[in-house]
């Protein structure tokens, strides 16, 4: 990318799934001297949970409100997702003045070509505050620095260990000794972060149900208005 500005002038979109690694890339890339504008997530076909996390779309409202940021979302089947996210990208360009997108990628390549792809396609800088850094150490920043993240889906192999549980330093040895990945890299769990620093007030959600379909179990949410 040939996209760059001063970190003092980044004012940027971040790519929003609610849980730990958008998170913690927002907060760093604010820490960095950068400014966040609005929060850019992905809904299903039907509008109503997130693509990649099955998180409820009323629920993502209620965060962005504890964050004190704008939330904008695009309704998508994973076939059409790069050419709405690429238009989307550049409408929000031009509705709220960002220069910059940071995403929460780690460390797998083709997600990090995607998201330079995607941004130079919206002629705005790419940013990947998180990228290869060691996984483990990346969720023992994230509970350094406070923030909550809640396990609201995983594999139903993982259940009765993990799902509604907040990540803690003891967590991640059960992580360790189930063979799940510390980030849940390969898709063995998902989150939604409650409070951190990026915080205004907290999230407050109360579990109701877990639903399970394909192998994957989920948290029905009800969460305080």
């Amino acid at each position: 990318m040939s996209i760059k500005t001063k970190i003092s002038e980044r004012l940027f979109l971040c790519s929003w799934s609610g849980g730990k690694d958008s998170y913690l890339a927002l907060h760093k890339a604010r820490l960095s001297g950068a400014n966040p504008l609005v929060l850019l997530n992905v809904l299903n076909e039907n509008g109503q949970i997130s693509r990649s996390h099955g998180i409820p779309k009323k629920v993502l409202e209620r965060q962005a409100s504890c964050l004190g940021l704008p939330l904008e979302f695009i309704e998508s089947s994973w076939q059409d997702y790069e050419k709405n996210f690429i238009d989307k990208l550049i409408t929000l360009k031009s509705k709220y003045g960002v220069n910059a997108a940071v995403y929460g990628d780690i460390d797998i390549e083709s997600h990090r070509k995607w998201d330079e792809k995607v941004s130079k396609a919206a002629e705005v800088e790419p940013v990947l505050p998180l990228w290869q850094v060691d996984r483990r150490t990346l969720v023992e920043e994230m509970i350094k620095v406070g923030i909550e993240a809640l396990i609201v889906s995983c594999q139903s192999k993982y259940e009765q260990h993990i799902l509604g549980e907040v990540i803690t330093t003891q967590l991640l040895d059960v992580f360790e000794q189930l063979e799940i990945d510390a980030c849940g890299e390969n898709g063995e769990y998902h989150t939604l972060v409650l409070n951190g620093p990026e915080h205004k007030e907290e999230l407050v959600v109360e579990p109701l149900n877990v639903l399970r379909n394909n192998g994957y179990s989920f948290l029905e949410l009800s969460y305080d208005n």
